[in-house]
């Protein structure tokens, strides 16, 4: 297999892998997309986020990396919680809107506070809600750790999947 960056061992020199390469690689790995929400006194804030791993099952810890130039950080600081919200293959236009950079809209959205106070997206595919309980850094983002404190499976549907820069969908079950 060719690394396609020259010497497979010019990492473990010093030499870093060019951030386009990066993404070209990381963008052949399919993932599920979220929407990461948070609520800092009465603002209420999302993010399109598919850098979110289940990190523990006891305890039950989600992960969400997140950019530390981004407006979002500093309301999940001072919030100290947030919401992963699994989309639906009919989700595509709720990223892309939480995917856009500013002010987030909730408008027209039909979403609850369950535990935390984080906005949980009613029509989402799953939730957990989450508080915040360790930041790592990693790079040029912080991982925020979050306890699961509440969280379910709303029903069926297609999940929506991010694949080689472009949104698609995996049948549930499908062989």
């Amino acid at each position: 297999m060719s690394s396609g960056a020259g010497d497979p061992g010019a990492e473990s020199m010093g030499i870093p892998v060019d951030s386009n390469l990066q993404r070209q690689i990381m963008g052949q790995f399919a993932t599920g997309v979220t929407i990461v929400t948070t609520k800092s006194g009465n603002t209420m804030s999302g993010m399109t986020a598919n850098a979110v791993l289940s990190l523990s099952l006891e305890p039950p810890l989600i992960l969400v990396a997140v950019d530390r130039q981004g407006s979002m950080h500093g309301l999940l600081e001072e919030g100290g919680c947030f919401a992963v919200n699994v989309l639906k293959r009919e989700h595509e236009h709720l990223s892309r809107r939480f995917a856009e950079k500013g002010e987030k809209d909730f408008s027209g959205l039909e979403i609850e506070a369950v535990e935390t106070g984080a906005p949980v997206l009613c029509d989402a595919l799953a939730y957990a809600d989450c508080r915040i309980v360790d930041v790592a850094r990693g790079g040029d983002h912080d991982l925020f750790i979050g306890e699961m404190v509440a969280g379910a499976i709303a029903g069926g549907g297609d999940p929506l999947i991010f694949f080689g820069g472009d949104y698609c969908g995996l049948e549930a079950g499908a062989e």
